[in-house]
């Protein structure tokens, strides 16, 4: 089994020093055999995407390539690759389905256009840097399915997240936002119909730095392996 890493690697980032560990841990639960690879963003071909069975859209972001990242979102979207998008994945997978199905064009991610109209993705006032808190999973949506409960706390590092006045846009689409903060901002989205495609504003990638085998990244790696 194969999967790309969506991003760009940078050897100082904690999630791409845990993300190998992560899907190790995975795999071993699982008993499958796995390669990786990292894709950097400016050198993604689309076109070489289908030798993936698994796509997971990494942190440290802005990429050198939007564009290029988007691109490779969207095939995982519209081809029903497993997709995981952390953090910086996260943000990029709802700037996808803005632009490209909801067909809001100018839905702009403000760390990289602070002028934006339209800031689908913009800096947080509280800001978490190696910090941990809660999260209120929605009842019956897929993550929550995952987890086996509706209340969790997990690790950021994040600045910049979706802007929570641009939640209605989402409304009666494919995409649904299936986890909040304790202020009602959203931290977790899903496409329920697609076989896994799920993005976290947290790292669940960095319980594996504590030698923990995470349940979200299990059931990343086992939807590959279907």
């Amino acid at each position: 089994m194969n999967i790309g890493l969506i991003g760009d690697y940078q050897e100082s980032v904690t999630a791409h020093q845990a993300i190998p560990l992560a899907l190790e841990l995975s795999a071993k639960e699982l008993r499958v055999p796995i390669n990786f690879n990292w894709l950097h963003s400016e050198a993604l071909d689309v076109d070489l995407l289908d030798d993936y069975a698994a796509l997971w859209c990494v942190p440290a972001s802005p990429y050198e390539n939007t564009d290029n990242v988007l691109s490779a979102i969207q095939f995982a979207r519209t081809n029903n690759v497993p997709f995981l998008g952390t953090c910086g994945g996260y943000q990029h997978a709802a700037l996808e389905f803005a632009r490209n199905v909801l067909g809001y064009s100018d839905a702009k991610n403000a760390e990289i256009n602070p002028h934006a109209s339209m800031p689908l993705i913009s800096g947080l006032s509280c800001k978490l840097y190696d910090e941990e808190a809660g999260i209120r999973l929605v009842k019956g949506s897929k993550i929550s399915n995952i987890y086996g409960k509706e209340n969790i706390s997990e690790e950021y590092f994040c600045g910049f997240g979706v802007n929570r006045e641009y939640l209605p846009i989402f409304a009666a689409s494919d995409m649904t936002f299936s986890g909040f903060d304790a202020d009602g901002d959203p931290r977790a989205l899903e496409i329920p119909n697609n076989t896994f495609f799920i993005g976290t504003a947290f790292q669940p990638e960095r319980s594996a730095l504590k030698g923990l085998v995470h349940p979200l990244i299990v059931a990343f790696v086992a939807s590959g392996v279907m």
